[in-house]
């Protein structure tokens, strides 16, 4: 492990509330491709992230260190946890939503819409009410490199809701060049959804009902770079990945500042640590991870 003096820009002096006196940048590991995709465990204080050129999912613990948890691993890119606790994860290679049992058996809960695969789903969120929430963009399929080249069934990126009591899978969105990352707000009132392809942005939605996304709107143009993957804190603030490091942005989409990392892009970022105020990164070959004044807001 490696500590890094913490590189900050701030854009709003409420930023420096968030940084703690003597901050620093911790890297924990490298040796990755594409590092993507970080979730956490709190039972065992450990985090797990996608390295998905390689095809392997890795974990890193203060107690153990860096080590492969899963290889092969279907060219998984987000991960996220269900309210018991279960590891929900995105597949590439399978095109497809994978749940990890307790056992640690792996199931497919969805991998096609009417009956057409799946692209390559990218990211993912599970709501209070159990239902996963996923973006469904091309990256592999493209080529053989993070998943398996193959031609696009369904024509078209959308982003979907599946119910996995009921099976029930629905397009939620429809509008989007190339949907990646994806979260709600602590609220789950808002949701926010990244968009790679040709616009570039991050799009906030109001949530109805619990199920449907409506008054679309742009959130925040993230540059340089794009918003790949990002999570909350509990005041609403978005934490988002872009090519110079961490962002972020307030609930009203200011930008308040920026947590620069040393890499030539970041990919996605999760909170953990037993406070849920160790902000993990993942960027290009490395994990990182930055303990902070705010705490993440994800369940469980």
């Amino acid at each position: 492990m490696t500590d890094h003096t913490l590189d900050v820009e701030i854009f709003d002096e409420c930023f420096n509330s968030m940084i703690p006196e003597g901050a620093t940048l911790k890297k924990h590991c490298s040796g990755m491709e594409w590092a993507e995709g970080p979730v956490y465990f709190a039972e065992g204080d450990y985090v797990l992230w996608s390295d998905i050129p390689n095809d392997r999912i890795m974990r890193w613990s203060d107690a153990d260190g860096c080590s492969v948890f899963r290889h092969p691993a279907g060219y998984t890119n987000g991960h996220y946890r269900d309210r018991q606790g279960r590891l929900v994860s995105c597949e590439h290679g399978g095109r497809q939503i994978s749940r990890t049992e307790h056992d640690g058996t792996v199931v497919t809960l969805a991998d096609n819409y009417q009956g057409k695969k799946f692209n390559s789903p990218n990211d993912l969120v599970v709501k209070s009410d159990d239902s996963i929430w996923f973006t469904d963009p091309p990256y592999g399929i493209l080529t053989d490199k993070e998943g398996h080249q193959a031609a696009s069934e369904l024509d078209a990126n959308y982003v979907f809701r599946l119910d996995p009591a009921s099976n029930e899978l629905e397009i939620v969105a429809d509008d989007f060049d190339r949907p990646n990352g994806i979260c709600f707000s602590p609220d789950e009132s808002v949701m926010y959804i990244a968009d790679t392809g040709e616009p570039g942005h991050i799009r906030a939605f109001d949530v109805i009902d619990g199920r449907r996304l409506n008054n679309s709107r742009v959130f925040a143009v993230v540059r340089p770079g794009l918003a790949d993957g990002f999570r909350v804190d509990l005041d609403g603030n978005l934490f988002t990945s872009a090519h110079d490091g961490i962002q972020v942005y307030s609930p009203e989409a200011e930008l308040l500042g920026k947590i620069l990392v040393p890499e030539r892009a970041t990919a996605n970022c999760v909170f953990g640590g037993p406070g849920k105020n160790r902000l993990y990164i993942t960027a290009s070959t490395s994990l990182y991870s930055v303990e902070l004044n705010a705490t993440g807001a994800q369940t469980p």
